[in-house]
């Protein structure tokens, strides 16, 4: 069974469709409890959230931190961490189920293993598409996918690496690497992000600045400084 972490700071806009697509897995049984770990939102993410029968943590800001803050309240053997303006398509939860059998019968049988779902934009436009191409392609690379692709992992595995570090930016990027690409799937089913920040930004902005961060990371500047590059 699942227990799903769910940061937010003002997301009365996505929230709720973001906690429709959990319905079907939560009537059959796959997911035991959701919890909304917020950050200080001053808009109606708490009502949102109380009327969905969400378990409300309200904490710091900072999604590292909301994220560990939740996960140290899940009560299910398996986490699964989902932003709040993301949408599962229909039949993420049989998928899952699937790979929880494949894990229990295969190589993983310790539950040391995770797992993100595929990369898109809810937008209809070519560039849209030209970034979730770019993303598959970083993902076939270098199995590192970002937050906003959803993590599965086991409560076991996720406190032995560590679990989320309390970071301003990139807590991400952090954990993945910990989990390392032999113990990282890529599942088939689709996580849906709002494209409201590639619209702000711009699609080719906004993927140069998060490369420009990414390779910031890897040369070892800190996060608190990222975070006042990233705005």
């Amino acid at each position: 069974m699942l227990s799903v972490v769910i940061p937010t700071l003002n997301a009365e806009k996505t929230l709720t469709r973001t906690l429709n697509c959990l319905i079907d897995a939560t009537v059959q049984g796959l997911v035991r409890e959701v919890i909304v770990a917020d950050g200080g939102s001053t808009d109606k993410t708490e009502e949102i959230a109380d009327a969905a029968g969400c378990h409300f943590i309200a904490g710091p800001r900072g999604r590292g931190t909301q994220l560990a803050a939740g996960a140290r309240a899940a009560r299910a053997d398996w986490l699964l961490f989902l932003h709040a303006d993301t949408v599962l398509t229909p039949g993420w939860e049989d998928e899952l189920r699937k790979w929880f059998e494949h894990v229990e019968r295969g190589r993983w049988k310790d539950g040391e293993v995770a797992a993100a779902f595929r990369f898109a934009l809810d937008d209809f436009s070519g560039k849209a598409r030209f970034m979730e191409k770019m993303v598959a392609l970083r993902c076939a690379l270098f199995r590192l996918p970002f937050g906003d692709q959803g993590l599965v992992i086991s409560k076991a595995y996720y406190k032995k690496l560590g679990g989320f570090k309390e970071l301003p930016l990139m807590e991400d990027v952090d954990l993945v690497r910990r989990i390392g690409r032999s113990r990282l799937v890529l599942l088939r089913s689709q996580a849906v992000t709002s494209p409201e920040r590639y619209v702000r930004s711009g699609f080719f902005l906004r993927a140069l600045r998060n490369l420009g961060l990414l390779s910031l990371y890897y040369l070892r500047v800190p996060p608190r400084v990222l975070a006042r590059l990233y705005g």
